[in-house]
């Protein structure tokens, strides 16, 4: 059996409350994410969506991690785009290798048995 340990996140982020003024990145003011500036630009990895009960929502990977979170909250295709309002954590584990990414990715969604992943899941 092949044993893989899923990383610690690298960046941690909760919707606030309060919902701020608008500011530069929407996706901070219009859904209440104000520390969303700390999610790298440039680096690759894995997103993870929480609820506000810690469960799994959406898992994710990307070539450049807030741009891509950006457009889950922006784009008509998004696989959360009807359950947006419901995300309350995003957890990001910086992995820079795309295959490392993609293993990463199917292992969560299979083991953390995320809830709007459609593809990939072997559970059902």
């Amino acid at each position: 059996m092949i044993k893989i340990e899923i990383p610690n996140p690298d960046v941690v982020i909760t919707k606030k409350r309060e919902l701020g003024e608008k500011v530069e990145a929407v996706i901070s003011s219009e859904y209440g994410f104000t520390d969303y500036h700390r999610i790298p630009r440039d680096k690759g990895g894995i997103i993870l969506f929480y609820n506000v009960e810690g469960e799994m929502l959406f898992v994710g990977k990307a070539r450049k991690l807030r741009p891509r979170i950006k457009k889950h909250f922006e784009d008509n295709v998004s696989p959360i785009k009807l359950h947006r309002d419901e995300v309350y954590k995003i957890a990001v584990l910086i992995v820079e290798d795309p295959m490392d990414r993609e293993i990463y990715e199917t292992y969560i969604i299979n083991t953390q048995h995320a809830k709007y992943n459609i593809d990939k899941v072997f559970y059902k």
